[in-house]
């Protein structure tokens, strides 16, 4: 079985690997994107969902890329209630932000 493949953060980078990705046969399954009209027409382009809520990201793909832009963004993806950190065993995570080396 061809496994799930999520994206949170779907700028120009985030969005350009999304449909390389696609392109290549993988199954991208959902995006995810604090711009939520960008995540919608991409999500329409791609042929999978849109969220707007971290947790459905995690309930519908294996592997998560994050591709946020900065410390701040990451911190909000990565902590509180309703973060990707929630109910994320058995998950991969491959993070292609754009943060300092603090945040790790």
């Amino acid at each position: 079985m061809s496994e799930r493949i999520g994206f949170v953060g779907v700028g120009r980078m985030g969005a350009n690997m999304a449909r390389r990705l696609k392109e290549t046969g993988h199954n991208v399954t959902v995006v995810y994107d604090v711009n939520v009209e960008l995540a919608n027409t991409l999500a329409q382009e791609l042929g999978c969902s849109h969220e707007s809520d971290l947790r459905q990201v995690i309930k519908k793909s294996d592997i998560i890329i994050t591709v946020v832009t900065d410390d701040k963004a990451m911190r909000g993806i990565f902590s509180g209630t309703g973060s990707l950190l929630t109910r994320c065993k058995d998950r991969l995570f491959i993070n292609c932000a754009t943060v300092s080396p603090a945040i790790h």
